[in-house]
C-alpha cells in the first residue's frame, strides 16, 4: 500500500510519519506550504492520503478536486507542535495509526 503524509512544511510530522512506517507500507511524505508544494504525481501514486490536520484536507480539495474525490484521505489531528521523530510525536504516530489501520 502506497500511502502518502502530508503536513504544512514536510518538516516533522509528515517526514517522521514517513521514516515510521517505511517498514509497513510504501511511503512517502509532502508538504502543502514549501519551496517545493504537494503536486498531483504524489497524489497519484498514493493509495491513501494522510494529513496531520483537517485544514489539509480541505486545502488538497482545493487545489486538486478531481484527485480529492478519487483518493481516501484521512486526518490524524495532530497539531503542528512537534520536532522531527521527537518521542512524543512518535507515539502519538503510532496511536493514531493504529486506529487508522
Amino acid at each position: 500500500m502506497n500511502i502518502l503524509f502530508v503536513c504544512n512544511q514536510n518538516e516533522n510530522r509528515s517526514k517522521t510519519a514517513e521514516k515510521l512506517f517505511k517498514s509497513r507500507f510504501n511511503t512517502k511524505s509532502a508538504g502543502l506550504y514549501n519551496e517545493k508544494p504537494l503536486n498531483q504525481k504524489q497524489l497519484s501514486w498514493a493509495d491513501t492520503i494522510i494529513v496531520m490536520e483537517d485544514d489539509q484536507r480541505a486545502e488538497i480539495g482545493k487545489r486538486f478536486p478531481k484527485q480529492y474525490m478519487q483518493k481516501r484521505i484521512i486526518s490524524l489531528n495532530i497539531p503542528d507542535v512537534y520536532h522531527f521523530n521527537q518521542p512524543d510525536l512518535v507515539n502519538v504516530l503510532k496511536d493514531k495509526m493504529k486506529d487508522s489501520f
